[in-house]
């Protein structure tokens, strides 16, 4: 269903509104590259500070302009379970292929309570369903036992998005599981490792920037070929460390306005990225080529 790349989408701005034709270009750019799946309003996304109509506009606008050509799984998260379950259920009709749901944040739920979270989305749909796991961002760790629980009630909850760092919960989790659960990298450092265990792929921040090459190191350890998958994988390491010199997405934002691709207006509370860490992030971009006179003549 979801596997290989899926681009961690970011939501272009122009004066305060979700620039449409930007939105529209980079999806057509992505399937022109080779990216396997969409994500829209995700983290990257800036879906927190997306009012209810513009996280609508931006899944609807995907979804079109990906006309079927590459999965779309939209990011329908909430820390209400009421808002979560009418934007999974919007995003369902809009006609996106499954829903990335992160777990309630601030509120700090107990495993009952995510349980029962998710329990209320997948009933009220009928398309996969993937939780994403970000105990950095949401300050609550979803085990492996409570998504083993969801799988086998719910057979939409079809995989999860790992970004706890913890490749030993990632082994558990497909091991408690039984197969049910399909494991999606949520982190760009760790895509190899985690596939070499069992996950299928990953939603990249760096595909936003690197879409052909995130999705060759997929591709690569899903083929078995994992001496390649290494060279790869070393090759886009500087890469991705400059992706977190500040809090994601100001630099990938940033990256993507050197290159043209978007104007790099973020939304409040996200700022620019400082003077020092842009020169550091140009520097970064020059090397992969992505930038300067080398990018131009190529």
């Amino acid at each position: 269903m979801f596997k290989g790349s899926l681009v961690a989408l970011v939501t272009p701005f122009k004066n305060g509104e979700v620039d449409t034709n930007t939105l529209r270009k980079l999806v057509k750019w992505h399937i022109d590259q080779g990216t396997d799946g969409i994500v829209p309003c995700g983290t990257t996304g800036e879906s927190a500070t997306l009012s209810h109509e513009e996280h609508h506009l931006v899944i609807s606008t995907v979804v079109e302009a990906a006309a079927g050509k590459v999965k779309v799984l939209a990011g329908t998260g909430s820390n209400n379970t009421a808002e979560a379950v009418e934007l999974t259920q919007h995003a369902e009709k809009a006609g996106a292929d499954g829903a990335l749901l992160i777990c309630p944040y601030y509120n700090k739920p107990s495993q009952e309570g995510l349980y029962r979270h998710f329990k209320a989305i997948a009933a009220s749909v009928r398309f996969p369903l993937v939780p994403y796991n970000i105990p950095g961002r949401t300050s609550v760790n979803m085990l492996p036992q409570t998504l083993a629980r969801l799988a086998e009630d719910f057979p939409n909850i079809w995989g999860v998005k790992e970004a706890t760092g913890d490749l030993n919960q990632v082994s558990r989790t497909l091991e408690e599981s039984k197969g049910r659960i399909q494991v999606l990298s949520g982190d760009d450092a760790l895509t190899l490792p985690i596939m070499a265990i069992g996950g299928v792929g990953v939603i990249s921040v760096i595909a936003n920037l690197l879409p052909k090459e995130t999705a060759r190191l997929t591709h690569l350890c899903a083929q078995g070929k994992w001496e390649q998958a290494r060279e790869q994988h070393y090759r886009l390491q500087p890469l991705i460390r400059s992706m977190f010199l500040e809090t994601n997405p100001g630099p990938v934002k940033t990256a993507m306005g050197m290159m043209g691709l978007i104007d790099p207006e973020l939304r409040l509370p996200m700022v620019a990225i400082s003077g020092a860490n842009q020169e550091a992030l140009k520097k970064v971009l020059e090397t992969y080529n992505l930038i300067g006179e080398t990018c131009r003549k190529n």
